[in-house]
């Protein structure tokens, strides 16, 4: 089935209160994608963001963040009321995500909202407990941090750092306050998704998800699981992730997460890759794997190490982990991210396992190696992209690419000044042979650098703050898109 969507995360939706969120403004998205004739909506990672406010950097791969918790949702549930909400000043943190203005106050409001609906919501809580383990784990973790200053784990106490003996239970009753706090927390997230994903089916649309393949250091997942990556004994890691040097990085990239023990995921038949896997599905309908050639081998860098150059390629569990996926989880619809170095091993592992890859068409016009994301090169079983949430915009691209990769573009893709060179490439997207074709929102409003939302390898608050500005979500566009994805049977 040919189909088409719309890339954008929830943090960018127009919301009121400084970030977007799991409210109405979500469900009007959800409308403008049906009236744009649109299939999907693709997400980045929605866990706690952590360091540098990355979505790929989660305190949690389990967990919902609470920054899209709603507000609103929560003053019609009686746990917030109007004149609370309106306290914050939001208008002056409005037109991009503060994360600091964030932490400093979206949690006293929750607080507030976990004190009138912990005992009122008792036995609803006791059953999202139940059927969500390892949000005790999380909610401790956190409680900690939160009792730490927010310091990574590895500064903790020793006896609750390497989790001895009822070190765990003495902690979780000593914070049982904050414990509580925090898995009540996921109890509203939890609520809210499940109630906008109900509204998204019934529209007939889909979620796209992304799975980042690792985990970071501070993270719940390593504190409460270290036998299932590399540590040493005191808990530091022994080499950490990242992309060797290419044509556009000299020194590679640096992730620092830490690597897993493949072997002793192999000895547990990937049981926490499974675990992992069947939350994702609880939220998402189709799984972008992020880092997709990372199973076939990774980049792997003594820890310490100030560039990624020192890297080598190990062996990872390859076809054996997809067998075990494909076998536990057989109608699981999963989009391979095979972006960055490929292999013919890679290729192949791709290719047997039967998920789509991704083409991208900003990748496509570089003269300084050979393409594959060419369309005439595509395959159907391919997810076609104008570009991903590490791109430039279509707009941004097309102002600062060479001369060269513009002409090349214009001429292999027939763009005019007329249409306009960004609806041109948009355009070729649809109408190629790839089964969906996905294009950042801000690719269709036109909109520059101004709106992009990670440039890769920087930190800085321009990252993963963009936000949609209200009005922008036109009849007439959604009648366009609605047109385009008529004329090359997208519906």
């Amino acid at each position: 089935m040919r189909t088409s969507g719309i890339l954008m995360h929830i943090s960018s939706l127009p919301s009121p209160y400084g970030i977007g969120t799991l409210g109405q403004a979500a469900y009007d998205f959800a409308d403008f994608l049906k009236a744009a004739g649109q299939h999907y909506w693709q997400l980045l990672p929605i866990g706690p963001t952590s360091y540098g406010d990355s979505p790929y950097q989660s305190f949690s791969t389990h967990a919902g963040n609470p920054y899209f918790i709603d507000l609103d949702l929560l003053r019609e549930d009686g746990l917030l009321t109007q004149e609370e909400i309106d306290a914050v000043n939001w208008e002056a943190h409005s037109a991009r995500v503060d994360y600091g203005f964030q932490y400093s106050v979206r949690f006293d409001l929750l607080y507030r909202a976990f004190l009138r609906g912990w005992e009122r919501d008792a036995d609803a809580v006791r059953e999202f407990r139940n059927a969500n383990p390892w949000v005790e784990d999380y909610a401790l973790y956190m409680a900690l941090k939160r009792s730490q200053d927010m310091r990574s784990w590895e500064t903790w106490p020793e006896e609750i750092r390497l989790r001895r003996p009822g070190a765990a239970e003495t902690y979780a009753v000593r914070l049982g306050d904050d414990v509580h706090f925090f898995i009540y927390l996921q109890y509203l997230f939890f609520g809210q998704w499940d109630a906008l994903r109900s509204y998204v089916h019934a529209l007939g649309l889909e979620i796209i998800g992304d799975l980042p393949i690792y985990v970071p250091y501070d993270s719940c997942d390593v504190w409460a699981n270290p036998s299932l990556f590399q540590l040493d004994e005191t808990g530091l890691p022994t080499g950490v992730a990242g992309c060797p040097p290419d044509y556009f990085s000299a020194d590679g990239q640096l992730w620092g997460n830490p690597l897993y023990d493949w072997e002793r995921m192999r000895q547990t038949d990937y049981a926490w890759w499974k675990e992992r896997i069947a939350a994702a599905a609880r939220l998402f309908d189709v799984i972008r794997i992020d880092h997709f050639r990372g199973l076939e081998s990774y980049w792997a860098i003594p820890y310490g190490d100030k560039t990624a150059r020192g890297g080598k390629w190990v062996k990872g569990p390859g076809h054996d982990f997809v067998r075990a996926m494909q076998e536990r989880f057989p109608d699981l619809r999963l989009i391979a991210e095979d972006l960055g170095f490929m292999t013919d091993d890679v290729i192949r592992l791709q290719k047997d396992s039967g998920w789509p890859g991704m083409k991208v068409l900003e990748f496509a016009f570089d003269s300084r190696e050979p393409s594959n994301y060419l369309p005439h090169r595509y395959i159907r079983n391919c997810i076609c992209y104008s570009g991903t949430h590490d791109n430039e915009t279509l707009a941004q691209w097309l102002a600062q690419t060479s001369e060269t990769a513009r002409a090349y573009a214009a001429e292999y893709l027939g763009l005019t000044e007329q249409e306009g060179y960004a609806w041109g490439i948009l355009r070729s997207g649809l109408a190629s042979v790839a089964d969906t074709f996905i294009a950042q929102l801000q690719d269709y409003l036109g909109l520059g650098a101004e709106a992009r939302m990670n440039t890769p390898g920087t930190l800085s608050d321009r990252n993963w703050s963009w936000r949609l500005q209200p009005g922008l979500l036109t009849a007439e566009l959604a009648h366009r898109l609605r047109r385009m994805n008529t004329m090359y049977e997208r519906l």
